[in-house]
């Protein structure tokens, strides 16, 4: 390689560090292409899961996939001079959701599946949508990074789902609900330690996000509270409608017997 290419790259992975101001635009093309890829990929998922069944070194490769993304991640933040112990730590609840994936991935374990689920699949939806990027573009690592680890805990349970027909319970939606509770009131405790703002329990993050229309520190906890717990309805609605729609099936197949 010729040495003003090197220093090409290297020049290119410096600006890396840095983000692009205002490059990032809510529902662009790219962000919707992004979104789109997960979304099909998914689909391929369910399409695919009889092979799945059989293949268990996907589930292996996507644990590794999520590891290498979050290693990748702290290594890029301290390359960059970026790594504080206020905001760096894996403390972030997409961040415990990315490790917890991990583990599942690896044992099958019904009971983090319940979890990751749940609280895995809302906050990762909600961060996708509306991403607290910090002004990094689509073609920058930051950018790849953070979609590659929030939508690959929605592929992680999409798996579990597909490939070995795992279903949250009535009972695990509010399992996590107090998990989530409870995991909050240790992040307040270390954000007050640390005067971090892990959660953005202490103030609103600084770009747009679905925050800005809850209302001011402390009240758009209260409602952050309750949007979690509809959007872990809603997460649970379908299989409560499939449940149903079995047991009604259940009921005519039976009558019909008599």
């Amino acid at each position: 390689m010729e040495s003003y290419q090197i220093l090409h790259l290297v020049g290119y992975l410096s600006l890396s560090c840095h983000p692009v101001q205002h490059s990032f635009q809510l529902f662009s093309v790219e962000h919707l292409v992004t979104l789109a890829i997960i979304v099909i990929i998914g689909t391929v998922i369910f399409l695919c899961r009889k092979q799945l069944r059989k293949k268990r070194f996907v589930f292996v490769l996507l644990s590794l996939v999520l590891i290498a993304s979050e290693t990748a991640y702290q290594a890029w933040e301290i390359g960059c001079h970026q790594w504080f112990v206020e905001t760096s730590l894996p403390l972030q609840l997409s961040d415990i959701v990315v490790l917890l994936a991990v583990v599942m991935l690896i044992t099958k374990s019904r009971f983090l599946f319940y979890f990751v689920y749940f609280a895995g699949i809302s906050s990762s939806v909600q961060a996708m949508i509306t991403p607290d990027l910090g002004g990094y573009a689509y073609a920058q690592f930051r950018y790849v990074q953070f979609y590659v680890s929030h939508g690959g805990v929605v592929l992680a349970c999409c798996m579990l789902i597909a490939a070995c027909r795992y279903e949250p319970t009535f009972r695990s939606l509010w399992v996590s609900v107090v998990f989530v509770n409870l995991y909050g009131g240790f992040i307040y405790v270390m954000n007050r330690l640390l005067g971090a703002n892990y959660l953005y329990m202490m103030k609103k993050p600084e770009h747009a996000s679905l925050l800005d229309v809850l209302g001011p520190h402390p009240w758009y906890l209260v409602w952050i509270e309750g949007i979690m717990i509809l959007s872990f309805l809603v997460l649970y609605l379908p299989f409560w409608v499939h449940k149903k729609i079995k047991g009604d099936k259940s009921k005519v197949n039976f009558i019909e017997a008599e």
